[in-house]
């Protein structure tokens, strides 16, 4: 296996897995750094459906007493079978948009510069957002109702735009809907997994034809260290709630957009993707 396609691997493997749950977007910083590091090909998108896949299993491993309680209860707890009922209901609007728009919306935005605007755009109503009186009505996601869940789902439908940030759009929906910040967060780590998980197969059918078995180191390394970097930035972005507010990711969408937008124009930077 090519040693530097071994290290474009450990690097967008880390890049997947500290972004996938911060409000900063995912798909937005792959599609930057694949393009710095000339891995945007075939080979690369399915690189990123199998380091995505990675990430969920990180949330899943983070949350795996509460979803072995929940899935222990369907049968006979009203309570768990109410949260299986919210995630079923937000899932549902992206999943839906997903399917009948996903060529298009590659087809249009995935390329630099939309995203760099889709990071200003999101950076701009995350400080919006922040300065609004925040009046909490649900402060677990237990206390969510089905109507709650189906608002932060539609919110989500905004992440099908690359840059927008799954997690920013489900996060900062939530602090519109009532959710406390703690709640909007879980609620947000929770609904991924469904989410990425019907993602991951769905692309896996349809590019089923581009996995090879001489990739397999290379799925390994990225799939390794999107795991390990997911887990992480998990765990450190609900101790970081906890005193802090998303400010700091919003100026950071704002300032990454203006570099991608200003390198771009100028010919600092060759985004052939653009």
């Amino acid at each position: 296996m090519d040693t530097l396609l071994l290290i474009k691997a450990a690097i967008l493997g880390v890049v997947e897995g500290l972004t996938e749950f911060l409000p900063i977007s995912s798909t937005g910083h792959l599609i930057l750094a694949g393009d710095l590091l000339n891995f945007n090909d075939e080979k690369g998108k399915v690189f990123e459906i199998v380091i995505q896949f990675a990430a969920i299993l990180a949330v899943c491993w983070e949350y795996r007493a509460k979803i072995f309680t929940v899935v222990g209860g369907l049968s006979s707890e009203q309570a768990a079978q109410r949260f299986a009922t919210n995630l079923v209901i937000a899932f549902l609007p992206a999943a839906v948009l997903g399917v009948l728009f996903a060529s298009k919306i590659k087809q249009y935005l995935f390329a630099p510069v939309p995203v760099a605007l889709a990071f200003i755009i999101g950076g701009v109503i995350i400080l919006w957002a922040e300065k609004r009186k925040h009046k909490i009505a649900f402060e677990t996601v237990g206390d969510m109702t089905w109507q709650e869940a189906l608002k932060v789902g539609c919110a989500q439908t905004l992440a099908l735009i690359p840059g927008t940030s799954r997690s920013g759009a489900t996060i900062i929906g939530g602090l519109f809907f009532g959710l406390s910040r703690k709640a909007a967060t879980e609620f947000s780590f929770f609904l991924a997994i469904p989410t990425l998980f019907g993602a991951t197969v769905y692309e896996v059918v349809k590019y089923r034809h581009l996995f090879h078995s001489d990739d397999l180191g290379m799925f390994v390394m990225g799939s390794v260290f999107s795991f390990i970097s997911a887990f992480l930035c998990v765990r450190w972005l609900l101790r970081y709630i906890s005193r802090h507010d998303f400010t700091v990711f919003a100026w950071y969408r704002i300032a990454f957009g203006l570099i991608v937008i200003a390198t771009h124009y100028s010919g600092m930077v060759n985004w052939s993707a653009a």
